[in-house]
């Protein structure tokens, strides 16, 4: 009798440990669409005859790929607000959570060998120009292991083709010698405004006598984007590619986005503001939503997918804090390093001007 109920549980425990998970089991038996296409929101054309198309098409690949990048830059934002609270992070610090859209749309609708500046809050383009989490983490904690090897922090990370992030806040003036220069010379160079409703704490509707900032260019033509929509950005950042690649000269675009944290870490965001504006905006027109939304009804990907990609980069995110708070400090020797290129090494002095450090390239 022991035996024969022995091997009854033995049978059982079996079939328990070679059963896969519900959520593995649903994903496998989907008949997945491979690709859609969706009606998008028309841009607003300044100094254009036509403007990018009404519509996108999007593939399963791509769509689970924006996905996954999406709330990756969701995701590592939330973990630098706690790692500055715990005093890991100092100093300045700009979130972009809520304009995911943006910066992955961006990036879907250039080639990789295009070359990115971008003033600061930087941390999503710099996850959607091919950094790593590790490396944007590291960078905030400053750690030997970031982007810019612990001395950049958050207004000043770097990768290939990708010149990110300054801090000049006040350099509207040179925005605009700018446009002037690039449309002299019919230089091939997308201008980008994320507005994002607010200037620091100013709504923009306070600050500016016209909010048209795609007109700004003047002399260059303009598009105003829905920045919460990927696929929105992505097929207008196309055109707008297209167009200076054609010898066209400049173009500048507007992309209506929204933030969700404030202005930068020391700003709660609430008091030029109401709580319930930012939930309206997180319930009707969050980019991640949106794009979920979108790939679940259309039969691109099932729920339970995008919740084991959402697990995936969790698990990424937390892997990247640790490294991120680990990781050791560049060492005080090493402070003068990449301030000048070129051979032989220059002395660069410190605060103390007895102690001078070595510049090297």
């Amino acid at each position: 009798m022991r035996k024969m109920l022995a091997a009854v549980v033995s049978r059982v425990l079996s079939g328990v440990a070679t059963q896969k998970p519900a959520g593995r089991v649903l994903v496998a038996s989907c008949n997945y669409s491979k690709q859609a296409t969706f009606e998008i929101k028309k841009c607003d054309l300044y100094s254009l005859e036509e403007g990018p198309p009404v519509t996108a098409e999007l593939t399963r690949e791509d769509g689970l790929k924006y996905y996954r990048v999406m709330q990756t830059v969701r995701r590592m934002e939330l973990k630098a607000d706690q790692l500055y609270k715990q005093k890991f992070i100092r100093g300045f610090c700009h979130l972009c959570d809520g304009q995911e859209g943006c910066c992955v749309g961006l990036e879907a609708g250039i080639r990789h060998t295009d070359h990115v500046i971008t003033s600061y809050r930087a941390h999503g383009i710099c996850i959607a120009r091919g950094l790593s989490v590790r490396a944007v983490l590291a960078e905030l904690t400053g750690r030997r292991g970031g982007c810019a090897k612990g001395k950049g922090g958050s207004m000043h990370m770097y990768a290939k083709n990708f010149y990110g992030g300054n801090g000049i806040v006040g350099a509207q003036g040179q925005v605009f010698e700018t446009y002037n220069m690039a449309a002299l010379w019919k230089l091939p160079c997308v201008f980008i405004c994320e507005n994002n409703r607010y200037g620091m704490g100013t709504a923009v509707e306070r600050a500016a006598a016209s909010t048209d900032y795609y007109k700004r260019g003047n002399f260059i033509p303009g598009l105003r984007v829905d920045g919460m929509d990927i696929l929105c950005v992505r097929e207008a950042t196309k055109f707008a590619a297209d167009y200076c690649r054609s010898g066209k000269g400049p173009i500048l675009m507007e992309l209506q986005t929204y933030r969700y944290h404030g202005h930068s870490m020391s700003d709660p965001g609430v008091s030029y503001r109401s709580r319930e504006e930012i939930q309206d905006v997180r319930s009707k027109s969050d980019p991640i939503m949106l794009l979920k939304d979108k790939m679940v009804n259309s039969q691109l990907a099932s729920v339970e997918e995008l919740k084991e990609i959402d697990s995936e980069v969790k698990k990424e995110i937390e892997d990247a804090a640790h490294f991120a708070t680990t990781d050791p400090e560049p060492p005080l020797d090493e402070l003068g390093h990449h301030v000048y290129s070129g051979s032989p090494p220059s002395e660069v002095r410190g605060a103390n001007q007895w102690i001078k450090f070595k510049s090297i390239s």
